[in-house]
């Protein structure tokens, strides 16, 4: 009977402790929360000037109505993309799981950080550069201005054209250095000819500087000229990819061989092709990579439904639950107690019946 009683006060004191937990703030609470908060009036900034362009918004494909969920095939779509992946990477919070990447990879006041990424995921684009923006660095971006299925592939609104949208609405203050068409060579293979040609009337119209080398290779020898340029003699403090650029990743098994996520130095890998991302890591500045944003829902304890759009500040890169540590050491204490009582009882009880039999 003693044992019963136990377990139930047991099972009492631990559902007790269980409803003492509470949500604590986590490290850069604030400064994770304005880049999240500035990333939801990007978003809005966009929709409001797709729906000022009379760009229809697709409420089936695009449920939030956010109008960053571009078309399944246009002349500017440059390959295959899921949509799933597309609805998830919407989340504003993701402006705090790179504001806190990017922290612990000591990112700060007066650092330069390289960027590279595609139109497949302009939310994830806009954060990344808000993020770098929130901390004091300056982000030094060069796109390639192709889509993906479902991505910013809509001709008359490309990355390109969010980007000005958000300089001119004072979200953002850096434009992209230099931008490319994109495709499987970076020079929009893969596109159609009228496509290509929308591609570079994008770069022409968003005043960005233009790459379009012959081969593969050139386009990377090229961007790395560039951010040499820009930086004007000093080293990158870090160095994003963002998706499944060819340029960036050199290619397509680079973005499967390195995990995503903050490396100080890459593993030794026989890299098919060396792109931006590998060539500034052999140089020795750090690598975020972040390939789609399923990598970082569980991580970071993301909402794991695109549906509704989460509110800014949902997370456990916000907030994480934490025990009543003083309650749970007295709970512990006082369970210890009264083991000791009912042994001792038991064992006095056990000793007198001996004595007596």
């Amino acid at each position: 009977m003693s044992l019963v009683a136990l377990a139930v006060l047991g099972v009492i004191l631990l559902g007790v402790a269980e409803r003492s937990k509470t949500p604590v703030m986590q490290r850069w609470f604030v400064e994770k929360m304005d880049a999240a908060s500035r990333t939801k009036l990007a978003m809005d900034a966009i929709r409001d000037a797709r729906v000022e362009m009379g760009i229809p918004i697709d409420i089936v494909n695009d449920p939030n109505e956010t109008g960053l969920i571009g078309v399944k095939v246009s002349p500017v779509t440059t390959s295959r993309g899921s949509h799933e992946q597309k609805l998830r990477g919407l989340d504003p919070n993701l402006a705090g799981v790179f504001t806190d990447i990017l922290r612990r990879g000591g990112i700060g006041e007066g650092d330069r950080v390289a960027i590279g990424f595609t139109g497949a995921f302009p939310v994830m684009n806009a954060a990344m550069i808000i993020s770098v923006e929130s901390l004091g660095a300056t982000p030094v971006t060069i796109p390639s201005v192709g889509s993906s299925m479902w991505g910013a592939n809509h001709e008359d609104l490309t990355w390109l054209d969010m980007e000005s949208i958000l300089i001119a609405e004072g979200v953002i203050s850096h434009r992209s250095v230099a931008a490319s068409l994109g495709g499987s060579n970076d020079n929009g293979r893969g596109l159609p000819p009228d496509g290509r040609e929308l591609v570079r009337a994008a770069i022409e119209r968003n005043g960005v500087m233009l790459i379009d080398e012959p081969t593969l290779d050139e386009s990377i020898d090229r961007r790395m000229e560039i951010y040499d340029d820009e930086a004007g003699g000093d080293e990158y403090d870090l160095y994003v990819n963002i998706g499944g650029g060819l340029a960036s990743l050199g290619s397509t098994q680079t973005g499967r061989l390195v995990k995503p996520g903050l490396w100080r130095n890459l593993p030794t890998k026989n890299f098919p092709r060396r792109g931006v991302l590998v060539r500034m890591a052999e140089s020795g500045v750090p690598i975020l990579h972040v390939r789609i944003p399923d990598d970082f829902i569980e991580r970071y304890g993301l909402a794991d439904e695109p549906v509704p759009l989460p509110e800014v500040g949902t997370g456990q890169v916000f907030y994480q639950d934490r025990y009543n540590v003083p309650l749970a050491g007295v709970f512990a204490v006082l369970y210890a107690f009264v083991i000791f009582v009912v042994v001792r009882i038991d064992i006095k009880h056990y000793l007198f019946r001996r004595a007596r039999s």
